[in-house]
């Protein structure tokens, strides 16, 4: 037999609510908000930081010789080689010689002929005032003749006009005598001139240094105008570098207060460090030597030279360095890490955590940077914690959870 049931509405939904409880509901962990994000933080330090200036320099001889040679002809020899150390007075070229040996001799023969005209004029000289003494015991011994008509007044007469034409004689036999002394010393001049150009086909280096390559071939004719190499004293080098006015004037005053600005003095000498190109410190320090004497008006910049020791040579003109040069202290100077600060649009700002460890989004004011640190200028206070790691996970009002940054613990 078949039997029927009929729902009645109300207990199909008793039904459908019996079947529902074994369903769960959310629960209130599963509507919590993540927790704050951890950053590393630094806090602002207060100290005195010296303050440097760097600038690029380009280093050059001490002295920078030019090699020419004084007088003209063909070049026959290299007496040196190119990029060594020479000294002063080494021969690094030869002229031809024989053009200025064959002037050199010609000029001796010229002496010797004008002391040959002098040896003349002096034996001319003393026959004449051998002949003029004969002619005045002639005239006294036959003046009192002729007043007594013992001889002939024409004879007395004779006897005068010998003496007047031996005292015109002496008179120009000594004038020879002086033109043949002057032209013994023409010739003397001559002479010297020749053994000075005949010595000047050995050109020689004029200091101490490092001779360069030579811009002249064998073969050549060279001249007076005609550079034949560079010889450089690099030991001490020089260093160029422009600074600003204001770097110039830092500088300036951290000599001496109230005294004049005398760079060039070495009691008052600013030690400078240089940075080659390969990243190493070079190990001698410098000095700066003296400043230009003007500030260029186009760039604001004044020219700087300083001197560093160069034992060995391995510094050379041409190459580039980096200066620094302490230009200051700055007294009680509030520093950050560098990583803290951020700049949007042109405004410079950093993340402060404060005792609540909630965020504030501050703008400051940087100066100079030191190390790994960037001085604050405004905008911040000793003790203030600053987030220097994981600045892209703060906003402005957000919480955090703050660590100290380690890499911010030895500075």
């Amino acid at each position: 037999m078949i039997r029927y049931f009929l729902l009645i509405p109300g207990a199909l939904g008793a039904v459908l609510m019996l079947g529902g409880c074994g369903k769960s509901t959310p629960t209130a962990s599963a509507q919590s908000s993540p927790p704050p994000p951890e950053v590393g933080v630094s806090t602002v330090i207060q100290k005195d930081v010296p303050i440097y200036g760097d600038w690029v320099a380009t280093l050059d001889g001490y002295v920078n010789a030019n090699i020419q040679p004084q007088v003209t002809g063909y070049l026959v020899r290299q007496e040196y080689k190119e990029g060594s150390l020479v000294h002063k007075d080494d021969v690094l070229f030869d002229i031809d010689p024989r053009p200025f040996q064959a002037a050199l001799d010609q000029a001796k023969g010229q002496l010797a002929q004008a002391q040959g005209q002098l040896s003349q004029a002096e034996g001319q000289l003393a026959q004449a005032q051998a002949q003029l003494v004969l002619a005045e015991i002639n005239v006294k011994r036959d003046t009192p003749l002729a007043q007594a008509h013992a001889i002939a007044q024409s004879q007395l007469d004779n006897d005068t006009q010998v003496q007047a034409q031996n005292e015109a004689l002496i008179k120009t036999d000594q004038g020879a005598i002086q033109a043949d002394k002057a032209s013994i010393q023409a010739a003397q001049a001559a002479v010297e001139q020749a053994q000075l150009n005949l010595g000047f086909t050995k050109v020689r280096s004029l200091i101490d240094g490092i001779a360069g390559i030579a811009s002249i071939q064998i073969g050549n004719l060279v001249g007076p105008t005609t550079v034949l190499t560079t010889v450089s004293s690099v030991d001490p080098i020089k260093a160029s570098f422009s600074i600003s006015e204001q770097e110039y004037l830092d500088l300036a005053a951290k000599i001496h207060a109230g005294a004049p600005a005398d760079l060039l003095n070495q009691a008052n000498s600013i030690p400078l460090e240089m940075t080659l190109s390969n990243g190493n410190v070079y190990k001698h320090p410098g000095h700066i030597i003296f400043a230009d004497r003007q500030v260029d008006p186009q760039t604001g910049t004044i020219r700087i030279m300083g001197a560093f020791a160069n034992p060995g040579n391995l510094l050379r003109p041409g190459q580039f360095g980096r200066i620094r040069a302490l230009t200051g202290i700055r007294k009680g100077a509030l520093l950050v890490p560098q990583r803290a600060v951020s700049e949007l649009q042109g405004r410079r700002e950093v993340a402060v955590v404060g005792p609540d460890n909630k965020v504030t989004i501050r703008e400051v004011q940087t100066g100079e940077r030191s190390g790994e640190l960037w001085i604050i200028a405004s905008g911040l206070k000793a003790g203030d914690r600053v987030v220097s790691e994981g600045t892209s996970k703060v906003a402005e009002g957000a919480m955090v959870n703050p660590k100290p940054d380690s890499g911010t613990e030895n500075q």
